[in-house]
């Protein structure tokens, strides 16, 4: 009796196969997010870690706006400013690349202080060896600094990774369907909530892959050891 409510009108294999639908969307923010945003945030990092001051300080502004403001709102003006303050209309397409452009520039700058931190952990003892034995300053950085940043900063991405899966749902803003938006549609149409719980199920089955696939990479690379 307590469950019969939440069942009722409850469509398993209609519901199941419309959230199936809309999750590739879901997983294609995903992908195309993490593609775009992981090498953009070392190029922020690099930026922030200037020695140019103007430089310096355009990144520092430019991280401090995407960590400081909602994602959804960000999201909404990586929509609507083409049109609102340069006048350009854009076609429908655009809504699938204004929400990749919006998760992109706004996970970049996380991943920036993440690689900067992880950077500036490194001794100054491996820079001046490295010298000593001519490597140039990239073969320095992409030889010996970068993998052991990778392997320091890899929990702190996973957990970004993590967040991202959830994030995803913020596409519903600029009335993009995805899951979450499906979701939402399923319980109006059969006034109950249990496409909610179906889809709580995708994400977390989502997370649980992403958290097994990153785990498998701190053990590749000896984390713990």
């Amino acid at each position: 009796m307590l469950f019969q409510p939440i069942l009722l009108a409850f469509n398993f294999q209609a519901t199941l196969e419309q959230l199936s639908a809309s999750f590739v969307n879901t997983l294609m923010i995903f992908v195309l997010t993490i593609i775009f945003s992981l090498p953009l945030g070392l190029v922020v990092a690099f930026c922030r870690m200037s020695k140019i001051k103007p430089l310096q300080l355009l990144t520092k502004l430019y991280i401090s706006i995407m960590r400081g403001t909602p994602l959804m709102l960000q999201l909404v003006v990586v929509f609507f400013a083409p049109y609102y303050v340069f006048g350009i209309k854009l076609s429908n397409d655009y809504r699938f690349w204004a929400v990749i452009i919006g998760f992109s520039i706004n996970y970049a700058a996380y991943f920036a202080e993440i690689y900067r931190g992880g950077i500036e952990s490194m001794p100054r003892g491996q820079y001046e060896a490295s010298d000593v034995l001519g490597f140039s300053k990239l073969q320095t950085f992409f030889r010996i600094i970068f993998p052991q940043v990778i392997k320091n900063i890899l929990p702190a991405v996973t957990n970004e990774v993590i967040t991202l899966v959830k994030d995803t749902s913020l596409a519903f803003s600029i009335a993009y369907i995805e899951m979450f938006t499906t979701a939402k549609q399923l319980v109006a149409t059969q006034s109950t909530i249990a496409p909610l719980f179906v889809a709580g199920a995708f994400y977390y089955v989502m997370n649980f892959v992403v958290a097994y696939i990153m785990e498998r990479f701190e053990k590749k690379l000896s984390y713990y050891h």
